[in-house]
């Protein structure tokens, strides 16, 4: 076994050699753990869909139940844990929930198989389709898709309270065009639970609180907001306004007022 000079380590890390063997792993690993989520991905649907046919096929609601149940001991037997009964019924909801092949192909490459599983069981396909638009353009790790979903983004953002002819045009926008609309962005009303906030509270307290939790309001905002000021004066017809909080959304190239005492 060789012996480690912790000098003459450090003193290669700080080669240019190392740094690109290094970045060439890591790259190399990023592909691979890439690959594996898009494989086992594929291969649940496809499990899913074996599933679903196979009860499709059989009327009896006792006889799928109990399809799943022995199949789960089977499997669990054959390949060991990873084939519970549980896990088994997320596949089938998988292949229900996303029936087209194409769409599962490309979906398993651009999303987790976690991040599928918390979208995948959402009854309305738009509130699916927001969260899957979403942690694609936003790149967000599945923690994080699970704090959006916790703190029901879709509900509060704009387009949520649009009909569904409006919702389908903007996410297909957004997905087509990578570019947000101002009602997928600004969110209305706010929950502003994480700031400590309970009951009855000033306007003032409300502000307090935001600017103390700054930091963490607006990565929850969304990654291209921007903080521009507060207490912004404007005047209107020579009568003095003032704006609570002030934003900037880089994508749509506007600032964005935020008015506390309307929440």
């Amino acid at each position: 076994m060789p012996v480690i000079n912790k000098q003459s380590t450090a003193k290669i890390k700080q080669n240019p050699l190392f740094t690109e063997i290094k970045t060439l792993i890591e790259e190399s690993k990023q592909k691979i753990a890439v690959e594996i989520n898009s494989t086992i991905t594929m291969l649940y649907w496809h499990i899913g869909s074996k599933i679903k046919t196979n009860i499709l096929n059989n009327k009896r609601a006792e006889y799928g139940q109990e399809t799943i149940k022995q199949l789960s001991i089977a499997l669990t037997t054959q390949y060991g844990k990873g084939w519970s009964e549980k896990q088994l019924r997320h596949c089938l909801r998988f292949a229900e929930v996303f029936t087209n092949a194409k769409i599962v192909s490309a979906l398993r490459r651009q999303l987790s198989w976690t991040q599928i599983k918390a979208i995948m069981y959402f009854d309305d396909p738009l509130q699916r389709e927001f969260y899957i638009e979403m942690c694609k353009i936003e790149k967000w790790s599945s923690r994080i898709l699970e704090e959006r979903i916790n703190s029901m983004l879709y509900e509060r953002t704009a387009i949520s309270k649009k009909p569904d002819r409006t919702i389908k045009h903007d996410l297909k926008f957004l997905k087509n065009e990578q570019k947000f609309s101002s009602d997928l962005v600004f969110r209305d009303p706010y929950f502003l639970d994480f700031l400590g906030l309970r009951d009855k509270y000033s306007e003032k307290d409300l502000e307090t609180a935001i600017i103390v939790e700054l930091q963490n309001f607006i990565i929850e905002l969304g990654n291209d907001f921007s903080f521009m000021d507060r207490q912004k004066r404007i005047s209107v017809d020579n009568e003095d306004y003032y704006i609570d909080l002030l934003f900037f959304h880089r994508r749509l190239k506007s600032a964005l007022p935020l008015f506390l005492n309307r929440l």
